[in-house]
């Protein structure tokens, strides 16, 4: 995925050398020089930082659990991203990760730069009371380089309000006296958190598929059904009737996605699957949501994963392997769950017309080339999970101020920024015959590439 993102940013850079309205005053040798150095800058991280959490277990031994921080470019603020706790992070993952949330904040332009950590644990099998340690070794390790005005993590795949709250309180008792509710978001309302951020990143994930299509392609559709573009074709294809949807990921994000869908007043929609990383649940007349949300609450995060279950909870539902949800004949598929789930070997046998990215880099260079040249729109990630980043930053605010926006004021302004994004990205989108993850490439590495060059960071 890293290889991917380098080339889509590559080919925006190239696109913008041959636009000589963009940074005008550049010319001849210059202009190539100040490119080749933008490439430099934006495909690769400012710094890589790994450490090995020394953890003592209750059981009496030590560990040693490798961890990372990444931070990528912080030409537009402090570096921000989240601490993913999964046995599969690798350093290449969390460098690819941390360049995503650079271009993200960039084309959603929040003034934060892009950072990203990373935990190798599976957090479902410590203890409360040691992930807390781990948590607090965490922060010791890399006090250094963490803090409100230099990089402020956040909760990721695994981690929670729990965790920053546990990271907080710890940057808090090593530095005494330096300011301390910045320093983690993410974290419980009570512990300076902002209302509605847990569930920010799964109601802007639905909000991008209901405002493209319930919206703007509904706003345009006397115009658009007189495109040639493929995408404008799918997406009327998708208007005023009734829609099946299946969401992979049933964590933090996908449980939220999923809700909105199913509560969803624009959008004639039904959720008829979900999965986990143990099982998909499938019902063609449209799953239970709620109950499934208050099952894995009391379950560890877990669905259902036998009938006995189902039957407790009062939901009807076919029991299949968890892959099966990627192919599944349904209108529109939300991936909140890995990267790299659509990929090579799978990428023919999608059905779903539309897929919407939950997740950071689901979808694989091979497959999201062959699904769009197949008019299958694909709402990328940069652009469809930002809400997480963007109530991030109301969070942030809201601590220096020391002044509290309400759950309403903050969707408010979450929905506001991202249609605004929206608004930005779409109509060149389904004006050019190029993928949407294009489109937003170019945005981003404009408005970075007009930073770094206003800064004289390519000389």
């Amino acid at each position: 995925m890293e290889d991917q993102t380098r080339s889509i940013v590559e080919q925006s850079l190239n696109a913008l050398l041959e636009n000589e309205t963009f940074l005008s005053d550049l010319q001849g040798e210059m202009r190539n020089k100040a490119f080749t150095s933008l490439n430099a800058i934006l495909s690769t991280p400012n710094q890589i930082h790994k450490s090995f959490l020394r953890v003592p277990l209750e059981g009496g031994e030590v560990v040693r659990i490798p961890s990372y921080r990444v931070h990528h470019n912080d030409a537009l603020g402090p570096y921000k991203g989240g601490i993913r706790f999964h046995e599969s992070v690798n350093e290449e993952e969390v460098v690819n990760l941390a360049f995503l949330m650079t271009l993200k904040n960039a084309l959603h332009n929040v003034p934060f730069g892009g950072g990203k950590g990373g935990i190798v644990i599976n957090p479902k099998v410590y203890s409360e009371k040691e992930l807390n340690r781990i948590c607090i070794k965490y922060v010791r390790y890399f006090n250094d380089i963490i803090g409100p005005e230099k990089d402020i993590p956040a909760p990721d795949v695994g981690s929670g309000e729990r965790e920053m709250d546990w990271m907080m309180a710890e940057y808090k008792k090593i530095n005494p006296g330096k300011p301390y509710h910045g320093s983690f978001t993410g974290k419980s309302v009570v512990n300076g958190g902002s209302l509605g951020r847990r569930e920010a990143t799964g109601k802007g994930v639905y909000f991008t598929f209901r405002y493209l299509l319930n919206d703007y392609v509904k706003r345009n559709a006397i115009n658009l059904s007189s495109s040639t573009n493929p995408f404008a074709q799918t997406a009327l294809g998708y208007l005023d009737r009734p829609l099946t949807s299946a969401v992979q990921g049933f964590g933090n994000v996908g449980s939220v996605t999923a809700l909105e869908a199913f509560r969803c007043p624009h959008i004639q929609n039904k959720v008829v699957a979900v999965s986990d990383r143990n099982v998909t649940l499938y019902n063609p007349d449209g799953l239970d949501i709620p109950a499934l949300v208050d099952f894995t609450a009391k379950n560890r995060g877990d669905l259902p994963t036998t009938a006995e279950q189902l039957n407790a909870v009062n939901v009807t539902a076919e029991i299949q392997s968890r892959e099966t949800i990627l192919t599944m004949d349904v209108d529109v598929l939300f991936l909140a769950a890995l990267e790299n789930q659509l990929n090579d070997a799978n990428k023919s046998l999608v059905k779903a017309r539309m897929i919407v990215e939950g997740a950071n880099a689901p979808t694989t260079q091979e497959a999201d080339e062959y699904l769009s040249k197949n008019g299958v729109i694909i709402i990328p990630d940069i652009l469809a999970n930002a809400g997480g980043v963007i109530v991030s930053y109301l969070e942030w605010l809201q601590g220096r101020e020391t002044q509290f926006l309400t759950e309403e004021q903050v969707y408010n302004q979450l929905l506001g920024q991202m249609g605004a994004t929206l608004d930005m990205i779409l109509p060149q989108y389904f004006g050019d015959p190029f993928p949407l993850r294009q489109n937003c490439y170019i945005h981003s590495v404009t408005r970075l590439s007009t930073v770094l060059y206003r800064q004289g960071k390519l000389y």
